[in-house]
């Protein structure tokens, strides 16, 4: 059993940001390399305005609402198309050069797959793979963008479609063949920089148009035009959290997105410099009580920077395990319960209070089907006419005004520990989408008056393909 003190803020945030350096500063046998170096936390050299990469021009100036009649042929072709799931076991296995045979470069292979020649057959190989599939992904996601009922009419929303657009044009302008000469494949790799970039922030922008859709419903700026989109309580307040066409269709992008940066995210850390145990962002040797331990120390900063302390995280169970995941999605999703334990954990006990401390077991097992994780605290529990709504992408129980700050906060906020303990509202259902891209789940079980018991389940052979829309 392995205790996690409280920490200043002061302190964690020193520990945070040792942990968070640039990619490729950290050495491969160093253990914070599951947050910190290049192929986990990507973070992209800023660059111009579009400047052709694939060598072609610039793709003409769009409107939100249509984009005239070949702009839409383009995005109703694609749409048609089948979108193509991959496994975490298929990635890897890609990475590693494993299916070179099927496309012609089986003597490029080597025993460890590390050769520059092997090396650039996969990146040919990924690319060309990426050149068939984003597009057609990128199409669906326009497509149900403009089909989402009052929601497709809230100016952040349209501005979400503007970047698919784009991102579509830029990738249809791109030849078939764009990979098949290492000069054609650099070019590409820009492209994708330029892309992975520009929808960095569309989480929170999407959750901007969430939330001009509460406000503009509730001012009566929003004409509903007689949708039944939204149910009324017993008190007249609108039921924002049984959308349930609207949680689908937000369901659906964002589980998309998950797909979409996956798959830029591992085809542009494969060009890195090699780290060790990792493809990509993928890390064969992905230790749960590391990321624990990691998502505990940011945790703790943002709950001492808010409170002024924190409670202590206590991790016992299987603390040498390892199995293949992406150490950030582990992250994202340990980051977000620990956090809301520490939370509701202060709230109930009140500040200054010695607090119990939050326990993590992580069960172990080579046998398990699963890798679970159950994050247990005493704070307090959560109601049961609630637990409908802990998993809605309109239900916050953050003060407005700082949700209302959060709408505004240009960057990728949902991944940063700047952001407050409570804004959004999107944790939870967020994480669940990470769980479940690779076949896993998160449950929650409360107690109401005595505290709550998160569930993770990750599958531990990496088999499940994507949940594609």
């Amino acid at each position: 059993m392995a205790a996690v003190p409280p920490r200043t803020a002061a302190a964690a945030a020193a520990r945070a940001a040792s942990s968070l350096r640039v990619p490729g500063s950290a050495s491969r046998g160093d253990a914070s390399r599951f947050l910190s170096a290049a192929p986990r936390r990507l973070i992209l050299p800023a660059r111009p305005r579009w400047t052709a990469p694939c060598g072609l021009s610039a793709p003409r100036p769009f409107s939100a609402a249509g984009g005239g009649d070949a702009l839409r042929g383009m995005i109703d072709e694609y749409a048609s198309r089948k979108m193509t799931s991959v496994s975490l076991e298929t990635l890897m296995a890609t990475g590693r050069g494993e299916y070179l045979h099927r496309t012609g470069h089986g003597d490029a292979a080597s025993p460890d797959g590390c050769s520059a020649q092997a090396t650039a057959a996969v990146l040919a190989q990924v690319a060309s793979f990426l050149r068939r599939e984003l597009p057609v992904r990128l199409a669906h996601r326009v497509r149900d963008l403009e089909g989402v009922p009052i929601l497709n009419s809230m100016p952040s929303v349209m501005e979400v479609r503007g970047i698919y657009v784009r991102s579509l044009e830029e990738m249809a302008a791109c030849p078939m063949d764009v990979a098949s000469t290492p000069e054609g494949e650099e070019k590409f790799a820009r492209m994708l920089e330029e892309i992975y970039g520009r929808h960095a922030g569309v989480l929170v922008t999407m959750a901007r148009g969430a939330f001009e859709l509460r406000k503009g419903i509730r001012e009566g700026t929003v004409d509903l035009g007689g949708s039944s989109i939204c149910d009324t309580r017993e008190d007249g307040e609108m039921d924002f959290e049984r959308m349930s066409d609207m949680h689908a269709f937000l369901d659906r992008f964002y589980l998309s997105r998950i797909g979409i940066r996956m798959l830029i995210g591992q085809y542009l850390s494969l060009r890195q410099p090699e780290v060790n145990d990792y493809v990509g962002t993928i890390c064969a040797r992905t230790s749960p009580y590391e990321i624990v331990q990691q998502a505990t120390d940011d945790a703790t900063f943002m709950c001492a920077r808010k409170y002024g302390d924190a409670p202590e995280v206590v991790i016992s169970g299987g603390t040498d395990m390892t199995f293949p995941y992406v150490p950030t999605h582990l992250h994202y999703i340990m980051l977000e319960l620990i956090k809301n334990s520490m939370r509701a954990t202060v709230e109930w006990h009140g500040v200054d209070s010695d607090y119990p401390p939050i326990r993590v077991v992580i069960a172990d097992g080579n046998e398990n089907e699963d890798v679970v994780v159950k994050v247990s605290d005493e704070g307090g529990g959560i109601p049961r006419s609630y637990m409908d709504r802990i998993w809605s992408y309109l239900f916050t129980t953050a003060d407005p005004a700082v949700q209302e700050g959060m709408v505004a906060f240009g960057e990728d906020a949902d991944h940063s520990i700047d952001s407050p303990l409570a804004g959004l509202g999107y944790g939870l259902p967020i994480s669940r989408a990470y769980a479940r891209y690779f076949g896993g789940e998160v449950s929650i079980m409360s107690m109401e008056g005595f505290g709550t018991d998160a569930f993770v389940y990750l599958t531990r052979l990496g088999k499940s393909r994507e949940p594609l829309p």
